[in-house]
Order: structure tokens, then sequence, then C-alpha cells
């Protein structure tokens, strides 16, 4: 018997469930993939006002992550209030994600970015919370003054900042 994942977060659309989720599986490849689409039914359909044979779920993996896309509607809108934390071993892999999710999407401040959906995400170094928390002060301080003013982490310059130059 497989393993059950006790936390499926679900993300909330308004009919770009599918595109969305075939999106992030695109952009995270490996262990990731659409695993079973639902369709909404005439079944309450006074109350979902979707029509039948629509799109209502998609149950997808993004790196062995389990997820839920729901068509529920424009009642709901995606808030940077949740982000997406993606850690990532090198600036190679910190540029490929941050490139293909920014895509048509806005970047923000210290790794955050809105992608074109809506959802919002942190494209971070695995190395960043031990620079971060360093127990140097000075060097912990370096590096979030050097966080602070970047959009995309430049693992470098927050290195070189770790280490005083």
């Amino acid at each position: 018997m497989a393993s059950v994942q006790g936390i499926v977060p679900c993300l909330w659309f308004d009919g770009q469930a599918e595109e969305a989720a075939r999106f992030y599986v695109g952009v995270f490849g490996g262990d990731s993939g659409v695993d079973e689409v639902t369709r909404f039914t005439e079944v309450g359909q006074e109350v979902h006002g979707r029509p039948p044979g629509s799109v209502m779920t998609v149950e997808f993996r993004l790196a062995g992550q389990r997820f839920t896309a729901l068509n529920g509607g424009p009642q709901f809108r995606f808030t940077a209030a949740l982000s997406l934390q993606v850690l990532c071993d090198d600036q190679a892999e910190i540029d490929r994600l941050w490139d293909a999710l920014c895509a048509g999407g806005e970047p923000s401040q210290c790794g955050w970015l809105e992608d074109r959906y809506g959802v919002s995400w942190q494209v971070l170094p695995v190395r960043l919370n031990a620079l971060l928390f360093d127990p140097d002060p000075a060097r912990a301080a370096r590096v979030m003054t050097a966080l602070l003013q970047m959009t995309k982490l430049d693992l470098a310059a927050l290195e070189r900042a770790h280490a005083g130059g």
C-alpha cells in the first residue's frame, strides 16, 4: 500500500487548473506529473455553474509533493500571504526555475515572484538559512543587507557578502 501524504495543498483557480498544473509539471520535471483529472457533471450545476465535462480538479505532483488544483471560480484569488518555497542547489537551478516561473508573471523582492496564474513562489538557495542565521551577527547582517537588494537571488553575491567581500 502506498503511503499517503497527510497535507495536500489545494490551489483554487478560475478555469485554469489543468493548464496551470501542466505548466508546473513541465517546469519541475523529474518526479512530477499529472495523476488524475476529474470533471464537473450536471449534478450540482446550480451551485458550481460549470459546464458538464469541464475540468473540476487536477491531482498532480511537483518534485514528489502532491497538490490539487481546483477550478472553483472567480470568488477567491491568490495572495502572497501564502507562497511555495523552492529550495535550489545552485545558481543554475535558481536561474532556470526563476525564469520559468516568472515568465508572464511579476518578480518581487528577496527571491519572491508571482507566476502567470497569481501563485506566489520563493526561489531560494538551500544554503540561504545557513548564511542568514550564521552565529556571527556581522556575517548574518551582511547577507541580509545583500538579500534585501535582490529580486532573483544571486548565490555567489550572498556567499561574498557572508565572507565579507
